[in-house]
């Protein structure tokens, strides 16, 4: 846990400067990074200091911190690979503590993806998902997936998408969509109920990189009649492990 966190610590003060790049400034300071997140300067200089050390920044005459955009790409690339091995992990806790079908989704234009999944020994699941592509208005991560967009970059995910009838409970439209996220957001985790399936349904959160960005969403599925009554048991447990991979990918406290 603590390699994690040092991790965290390291990604959250490299990408505090690249938040500064972001709006327009050439470059921060201790204290500019100090005060964007809150920390004690002397905390934030050390971690300046490593993460130079390392190469992830450069510093300037005006002791102003730089990124060395190279490693942009690198650090993303390794966000990736850790949600693929971190996300294993999580899955893995998930179906120990639920006993049901865990999958991990990302969004693919206006479809989600699964990239990982785990099942109890007793699952009656034919076959796999992974690399298998659903419509994301009505599968189990969509709305976990698109937590942080606006309603105008949902409606731009979904402007060519024909919201075709999958179970008797799939969103009509746009409209309909959005009122189900919206409520999803205050519950604090997406609940899809036949939407995708007669009888089939899901608990999912949204999982967020060191950007705070969601980059992807971690859901417990199964049938209705067995999730349904313990719903928040289950969504305890994926707000559990949804922390946990967040923890690993370096997500900003």
């Amino acid at each position: 846990m603590s390699k994690i966190s040092s991790m965290g610590r390291g990604m959250q003060v490299v990408f505090a400067v690249g938040s500064r790049h972001k709006g327009g400034a050439r470059g921060a300071t201790v204290g500019d990074i100090a005060a964007d997140l809150g920390k004690d300067r002397s905390q934030i200089s050390r971690g300046l200091k490593a993460a130079q050390q390392e190469n992830f920044l450069l510093r300037g005459g005006h002791r102003e911190y730089s990124l060395d955009w190279s490693l942009y790409t690198d650090a993303q690339l390794l966000t990736e690979q850790r949600l693929r091995t971190e996300g294993l992990t999580a899955l893995e806790g998930l179906v120990e503590d639920t006993g049901e079908g865990c999958f991990l989704g990302v969004l693919n234009g206006d479809s989600t993806v699964t990239i990982g999944e785990h099942v109890p020994p007793n699952s009656t699941m034919v076959g796999s998902w992974i690399g298998r592509p659903y419509p994301a208005y009505c599968s189990d991560a969509g709305q976990a997936l698109l937590w942080d967009a606006s309603d105008a970059e949902v409606r731009a995910v979904f402007s060519h998408t024909e919201f075709v009838r999958h179970g008797p409970n799939t969103p009509a439209d746009i409209e309909d969509f959005l009122v189900r996220l919206a409520g999803a957001r205050e519950r604090g985790y997406s609940v899809v109920d036949e939407e995708a399936e007669p009888h089939l349904y899901s608990v999912a959160v949204p999982v967020r990189d060191f950007r705070g960005e969601t980059i992807a969403a971690l859901q417990v599925v199964g049938s209705k009649a067995r999730l349904e009554p313990k719903c928040e048991e289950i969504a305890a447990a994926a707000l559990k492990w949804g922390g946990r991979l967040e923890a690993a990918l370096g997500r900003p406290s």
